[in-house]
């Protein structure tokens, strides 16, 4: 049975929440824990929802999203890592995140002859989904960032810029026969530094350009959005074909 919920208007609504969720949650856990705890007790949340969502055999709502909630936690660690932690400038993370997540869909394609998620019904495929998964959060968190700060756009600009983006891959999808699998993908990528720049437009100080509500707010707000919406699916199943 698949492992993953039927792609609707309300899987991307609830995506970009995760993503704006998942930025803050991260940077908050950091100021109130310090990096290397936050990080340590976002990795051991990351592992027992994928162990979770891995045990059980067809697509549960609420499962499934937590996993998607901690691969967005973990994977903005990852990228704020590499630039915080290590002074890798977002020029190289950005880049280096790409090849990673190219690298993931080589492997994948190679040993299963599709990317579709619909084909998401094996451990091996769920195991490669998941890792592209946490390559594109990552892959999105540094080129939000990348936007928002070193190019100058701010957290809103990268949110509207981001906002026009993701239309592309939709619009080549339906004018110009972009395949299904390539703009779904094109599309799963944006959603992160979509969701994410308009949360960190939210949560930071109005000096540098937001509206001052505060890292712990944002956060709250947003996971009580995602919660909401989850169980509606659950109790709906709107989201099973």
């Amino acid at each position: 049975m698949s492992k993953v919920p039927e792609v609707t208007i309300w899987f991307w609504i609830i995506k970009v929440l995760t993503t704006g969720m998942g930025e803050t949650a991260s940077d908050f856990l950091a100021h109130l824990l310090g990096p290397v705890p936050a990080v340590g007790l976002g990795g051991i949340g990351l592992v027992a929802a994928l162990v979770l969502q891995m045990s059980v055999r067809r697509y549960v709502a609420w499962i499934y999203w937590t996993a998607v909630v901690m691969v967005s936690v973990f994977g903005t660690m990852a990228a704020d890592v590499l630039h915080v932690g290590l002074g890798v400038p977002y020029l190289v993370s950005a880049p280096f995140f790409l090849l990673a997540l190219g690298v993931v869909f080589a492997l994948w394609y190679a040993s299963e002859r599709t990317l579709s998620i619909h084909s998401i019904h094996t451990r091996r495929r769920e195991a490669f989904y998941w890792a592209t998964v946490l390559a594109t959060f990552a892959l999105g968190t540094a080129a939000g960032d990348l936007t928002a700060i070193p190019l100058g756009l701010g957290y809103l600009g990268s949110g509207v810029m981001f906002a026009v983006v993701i239309a592309v891959p939709a619009l080549a999808h339906w004018r110009l026969g972009l395949s299904a699998i390539a703009a779904f993908w094109s599309a799963y990528i944006v959603t992160r530094p979509l969701g994410a720049s308009f949360a960190d437009w939210m949560a930071v100080p109005s000096a540098r350009g937001g509206l001052a509500l505060g890292l712990g707010p944002v956060t709250l707000y947003w996971t009580i959005a995602i919660l909401a919406l989850v169980g509606y699916l659950a109790a709906t199943r709107r989201d099973i074909a």
